[in-house]
């Protein structure tokens, strides 16, 4: 069995051929969880309501704040696999 960082960069890999493009909603959970994994909590000032993707995608990265970076990966994992 592979170590999660590797599963985690085929997932990331296998993201960007999904059979269909999945809804926002699943889209920001997908972003969000990257972001964890990778960067761990969000950090910076909330984008302003003029930039509603940036705002959209710093609150879903926010809701995640505490997730351990391993936990994000396995979740991302786990989302690519059920979108596949």
């Amino acid at each position: 069995m592979a170590d999660l960082k590797t599963q985690f960069e085929t997932a990331v890999a296998e993201s960007k051929q999904l059979p269909e493009k999945p809804d926002n909603m699943t889209l920001l959970k997908i972003y969000a969880l990257y972001k964890q994994a990778s960067a761990g909590d969000v950090d910076g000032k909330r984008p302003g309501f003029t930039d509603m993707v940036g705002r959209a995608k710093y609150d879903a990265w926010d809701a995640l704040k505490g997730t351990s970076a391993d936990d994000a990966m396995q979740q991302y994992i786990d989302l690519i696999e059920d979108l596949k």
